[in-house]
């Protein structure tokens, strides 16, 4: 717990609730650093008070694995609370307790309780139970490190090399433990990748066709970012021999989504204001499991720098769709607190073609939003009739 080191973005934005009468929810991909965060929440709260009454679950460690459903969480957290004073519970991968929410709703009634839980499973906040919890609980997504996490976490100065090795390696907090030599690297993602498949997908929906599963990971391994529908895809695996009914690979893809594997980024209509009922794009969580299932070839590298955008956009807390004007795409809308910001990702403009292309689909939007296009390439001078043009290193640094 000592050598946790800080991820301040998400502290900063759970501090506000601390002590509140709120349940904290930690979503994201196994791997990501929820239970650290959990770990550095508990410091925070013993810096202020040294004798604060704690309560750790961790339904990976056996010695809870007594707990099994609502009414074994209810009766361990009332035996073992303070009569006196707060007591700060935190349970981690609390999904694996059967009918949890119950639990929590019936947790919170105490006000000398504060509640703090992680997920691995986007199910952990379906309707039903969000619609029994409203009003009363935040829910904080937490995501694999952005590019300047990356260089914190291993004291790495930012360079060419050193954001080549984070667009191939990707961001798991664990990998400051290893040598970032591919091969290791790789081995632990693999691994990552496989608990995720099995505890988070096979074993939590009871997959059948799991050689179907592994080769849908493949085919939006090697499509990242490509428009699709459930029928195009189910269209393209016939092709390949492997038959897929379209709402059984709808099905399969809500389940990479709801662990956290993927992300799915649907169509927005800018002119109409609307959004498609079909057709989206796929994001991996984790370049770096992405690399590790596909491996990282130099025809993706147009691919991996749209993925490595989107992963940051969403770390940086926007709400991203795909934008459609006319016949024309655009990579990202992405918005927060009500401002919108449009954005293209194309791996260098060394051809007039492109140039005309992805400047002029962003010269189509008429409001007054910012426009952003994103290549590889070194730029430092004027703007294109307004559109800013910069590259990826100094994007994800934030400048």
């Amino acid at each position: 717990m000592d050598s946790a080191i800080p991820r301040p973005k998400y502290l900063k934005r759970i501090e506000p609730f601390i002590g509140k009468n709120l349940i904290k929810v930690f979503t994201g991909q196994r791997r990501v650093g929820k239970s650290y965060l959990l770990f550095q929440i508990i410091e925070e709260i013993k810096k202020k008070d040294s004798e604060a009454k704690i309560i750790y679950i961790n339904k990976e460690d056996l010695a809870f694995a007594h707990l099994r459903n609502a009414d074994d969480l209810n009766g361990y957290v009332l035996q073992n609370k303070s009569a006196e004073q707060k007591t700060y519970v935190f349970i981690d991968e609390i999904q694996d307790i059967e009918n949890f929410e119950a639990a929590l709703r019936s947790l919170l009634l105490d006000k000398n309780l504060d509640l703090y839980c992680t997920g691995s499973n986007a199910n952990l906040l379906s309707s039903d139970i969000a619609g029994h919890l409203s009003g009363r609980y935040i829910e904080i997504p937490v995501y694999s490190l952005s590019y300047t996490e990356f260089l914190d976490f291993h004291q790495l100065e930012d360079s060419d090399d050193v954001l080549e090795k984070y667009l191939k390696l990707g961001g798991l907090p664990y990998l400051i433990h290893l040598p970032l030599e591919e091969a290791v690297v790789f081995e632990y993602l693999e691994n990552v990748y496989s608990t995720i498949l099995f505890r988070d997908i096979i074993n939590r929906f009871s997959v059948r066709n799991t050689v179907f599963l592994e080769q849908l990971i493949l085919f939006l391994a090697s499509n990242t970012g490509s428009l699709f529908s459930a029928k195009k895809i189910s269209d393209f695996l016939k092709s390949q021999k492997i038959k897929m009914a379209p709402n059984q690979v709808q099905t399969y893809i809500q389940h990479l989504t709801n662990a956290f594997l993927i992300h799915r980024v649907n169509r927005y209509d800018i002119v109409g204001k609307r959004l498609f009922e079909i057709g989206e794009k796929y994001y991996f969580e984790n370049l770096g499991i992405r690399n590790a299932l596909w491996g990282f070839r130099a025809e993706d590298r147009g691919k991996i720098l749209e993925n490595a955008v989107y992963n940051h956009l969403l770390t940086e807390n926007y709400k991203v769709q795909v934008g459609i004007i006319a016949d024309s795409e655009i990579d990202f809308i992405a918005e927060k607190n009500g401002e919108k910001m449009y954005i293209q990702a194309t791996l260098t403009l060394n051809e007039e073609k492109t140039i005309e292309r992805e400047f002029g689909n962003l010269l189509k939007i008429k409001d007054n939003y910012p426009k952003l296009l994103i290549t590889m390439d070194k730029f430092s001078g004027n703007t294109f009739e307004g559109v800013k043009l910069t590259d990826l290193r100094t994007f994800l640094m934030g400048n």
